[in-house]
């Protein structure tokens, strides 16, 4: 026996006694009274102690070299299942599988005992954690902040087709990789009122007095890197009362009473994004922020003062990155604490203050870039909303120097929006307080610069970059795709999952047929096997041999799962009106939830799972067209789905997404795009070749022309006699028998208005499709371009995406 085989096989015999320990004395629990969730947190424990010691030595690391350290700031961490993605960074995938084996227990098994933490709503959480993981691989000092949220993103049940929310109670049978740690409680305030005063030296001076206060707790999760021996840490605040309950209402009977601010106080941690549809919701999510990013500075400040006194070295010793504008607040937090409690100056304050932080911008739509509402923002921060007004009186005045015969330029730079209720610009404020803005792809960065923050640009040039987004090949090919995973580094060795780029050492198997056939079996095993899951679940049965055709992400309009839906229905009509024609057997598989208060999302849920059930039933399309929809889609759903993909659906309006990574996810699982001329499909495009991917529709510039010229939705659907018959089966009931008129807002909403032109790209969509069948019937070739998107897939790893904001935006090194 060699070495490695000997330090395996010690591995095999300390996970097995660590497994059995954690068992008996952290659970008291033996082999007939342990539960299926007992074991997994046996395991879950064996791992965490391995743990344990690399996170506290590289932590005391950081403190002894005083590094810079990077804080990424997230309302959201979509960390997903931890148990098998840590053994597999910690090296001890193998060694944990054989020994569960050994006592009887099937790994897979105890991973599905996981509860999936559901602290995100999609993309932005699913990237901060690919984040968290790329940074703790390239050893760059880092904590991720955010909220330890009691009830994360609604389960989602579909009843009659339609989307019910249910709560998600993840923590409600404990959370094993977390510490909590209450000697790190902090206090946030709200509320109350200013005082300004003259100070002994005859500086002025403002107090924030008054407030009613909520004590945050920090909890910490340990976060590895991939065969770095770095730990990082994951930090989540949950929000506690300062009085667990008022013992004078509690001794005159008044219970409920006695009770009411240690609810109030703690509703802030309970659930992640409450409707804000309401004052209540809208305040509660203010306060969600603020309560967050004020613990935060709190931390990292106590963290800075350990071994610096001098502030002005501040943004030499911490970086600061938000993730989009729900932690921008916290600009003005800091200018608080370095203006009021550490008594800098002005101008001292704000140049520690933009050196520090750093802006990710997520959208394109200028209607998902978040405000407040003045009058709510000075009840609940009333000493951040004059903080605020003198930013934008000292950043107008600099405007008007600049401009001075531009009159409409001030109001529209402005931190105030002054038209109708005034509101505070959260994104303005995260463009001034910030030394980096970055798009996450380069179209977004594009349309950033020419449209939604084109005044900024002109005015700081200097800030912009674009930074296209990525994901951790550990979780979405090592740990979702083994067997694919297994087959390319048995042909070009596993240094892919430190370095993607490797990748492109499978350019010459595309064209090698007993590769190609190795590729081929995988990915039917991979379709085979989620067929079983759906049956399971669904009690549908699709073709393994159809083409799994996937569209799984958020339901939105601007991301078009109804132009997907439209398409379907066109496929029944064909093969209605033919039902001898040979077709190529598809299966469309889609999955996303819906925000609970956003209607026509939720509409767009029902209107799929209606067409389902019609084509489903139909015996007429019985081999030739099957369509799912999943519920509760999340990252364990998720990394079911990529390995079976065969076509990723991306057909977002062009100039809509600003990146997406789910596409990039398929292209690393050999699946090949169906897309617009959007986000990171332009650089997949390029990566792959025109002949690898399958493009249409209209540009953003186009979309741009035709609607400035007046978009007639109803013209298309005229010059269109497929679209036409789809949609008068829609609007006649067809679908919807026993509820007439129920899909009249989405048809009316695409009539009349289209804004997410789907009836203009419908045709070329169509048309596409086509293309894609034909190209599926020649086997060979479509393992060609499987083949080649995986190998092309390097450059679309979170470890390349934060390496440059390392290099261009924190200034650490990798």
């Amino acid at each position: 026996m060699n070495n490695n085989q000997s330090g395996k096989a010690a591995d095999i015999e300390s996970l097995k006694n660590a497994f059995m320990h954690n068992r008996r004395y952290s659970l008291a629990k033996d082999s007939y009274t342990a539960t299926d969730y007992d074991n997994y947190q046996s395991m879950a424990m064996a791992i965490r102690d391995r743990l344990i010691e690399k996170w506290i030595l590289t932590q005391q690391r950081y403190h002894d070299e005083n590094c810079k350290r990077v804080y990424y700031f997230s309302l959201e961490f979509l960390t997903g299942r931890l148990l098998a993605n840590n053994m597999l960074n910690l090296g001890l995938l193998e060694e944990g599988s054989k020994a569960m084996e050994d006592l009887g227990f099937n790994l897979a098994d105890l991973c599905e005992q996981e509860v999936d933490p559901g602290l995100g709503n999609g993309g932005l959480g699913r990237l901060a954690a690919c984040f968290l993981d790329s940074m703790a691989t390239l050893g760059i000092p880092a904590t991720g902040y955010g909220i330890r949220y009691d009830y994360g993103i609604f389960n989602q049940k579909i009843v009659s087709g339609s989307q019910v929310e249910l709560p998600d109670e993840w923590l409600s049978l404990g959370n094993p990789w977390e510490f909590e740690r209450p000697e790190f409680t902090l206090k946030v305030r709200y509320y109350g009122r200013t005082v300004k005063r003259t100070d002994k030296a005859g500086r002025f001076r403002v107090d924030w007095v008054d407030t009613s206060d909520v004590l945050a707790t920090a909890y910490d999760t340990p976060v590895p890197g991939y065969g770095s021996g770095v730990v990082n840490n994951l930090r989540l605040w949950s929000a506690r009362s300062t009085a667990e309950f008022d013992l004078e209402y509690f001794h005159d009977g008044d219970y409920i009473r006695a009770c009411e601010n240690k609810i109030i106080s703690e509703n802030i941690s309970r659930v992640l994004y409450p409707n804000d549809n309401a004052y209540k919701g809208l305040e509660l999510r203010l306060k969600q922020e603020y309560f967050f990013t004020s613990a935060s500075m709190q931390d990292l400040i106590r963290r800075f003062k350990m071994n610096n006194e001098d502030f002005r070295a501040f943004p030499e010793k911490i970086a600061i990155q938000l993730n989009d504008t729900h932690p921008a607040i916290a600009i003005v937090e800091l200018m608080r604490i370095l203006i009021d409690e550490e008594e800098l100056d002005w101008d001292t304050a704000w140049d520690i203050t933009v050196r520090t932080f750093a802006y990710t911008n997520h959208t394109t739509m200028p209607e998902a870039l978040e405000s407040w509402p003045v009058p709510l923002l000075g009840k609940l921060l009333p000493r951040h909303l004059e903080l605020i007004y003198e930013i934008n009186m000292r950043f107008l005045r600099e405007v008007a120097n600049r401009y001075p015969h531009d009159r409409g330029r001030p109001s529209r730079m402005s931190l105030i929006d002054e038209e109708a209720e005034k509101k505070v610009r959260m994104s303005h404020l995260c463009v001034i307080g910030s030394h980096s803005v970055n798009g996450v792809s380069r179209l977004h960065t594009e349309l950033l610069k020419t449209d939604l923050l084109k005044d900024f640009f002109e005015f700081y040039p200097h800030k912009f970059n674009s930074k296209t987004n990525g994901i951790t090949q550990r979780r979405w090919l090592g740990k979702a795709n083994p067997r694919l995973s297994g087959l390319i580094s048995g042909a070009i060795g596993n240094e892919w999952l430190r370095d993607l780029t490797h990748l492109k050492k499978l350019v010459p198997f595309a064209g090698d047929g007993l590769f190609r056939g190795k590729w081929k079996a995988v990915k039917k095993d991979n379709k085979t096997e989620f067929a079983g899951y759906v049956k399971d679940k669904t009690g549908i049965i699709i073709d393994p041999g159809s083409i799994f055709d996937v569209q799984v992400k958020r339901i939105h309009e601007y991301k078009r799962q109804v132009l997907f839906v439209f398409y379907l229905i066109a496929q029944y009509i064909k093969i209605k009106n033919n039902k001898k024609k040979d077709v190529v057997p598809r299966t469309a598989i889609i999955a996303g939830k819906a925000a609970p208060g956003y209607a026509m999302a939720k509409l767009v849920i029902k209107f799929i799972n209606n067409i389902a059930d019609v084509i489903n039933k139909d015996p007429d399309v019985k081999d030739k067209l099957r369509v799912v929809f999943l519920e509760n889609y999340g990252v364990s759903l998720a990394e079911r789905i990529f390995p079976a993909g065969d076509l990723s659906e991306q057909i977002s309006t062009a100039g809509r997404e600003a990146s997406g990574t789910g596409n990039m996810k398929f292209m690393l699982n050999g699946a090949v795009t169906i897309g617009t001329w959007d986000g990171a499909n332009i650089e997949i495009a390029e990566e792959v070749g025109d002949d690898n991917i399958f493009i249409f529709g209209r540009k953003a510039h186009e979309i741009a022309g035709i609607k400035a010229g007046g978009y007639n939705p109803r013209e298309y659907v005229r010059q269109d006699p497929l679209l036409e018959e789809a949609l008068r089966l829609v609007q006649e009931d067809f679908f919807s028998q026993l509820e007439p008129g129920i899909f009249e807002p989405l048809c009316d909403s695409l009539i009349w208005h289209d804004e997410f032109m789907v009836f203009a790209d419908f045709e070329d969509y169509i048309f596409t499709q086509e293309k894609v069948s034909q190209a599926y019937l020649d086997h060979d070739e479509w393992t060609g371009k499987s083949i080649m998107n995986t190998a092309r897939s390097g450059r679309f790893s979170s470890d390349r995406t934060v390496g440059e904001y390392a290099k261009d935006i924190w200034g650490v090194g990798v």
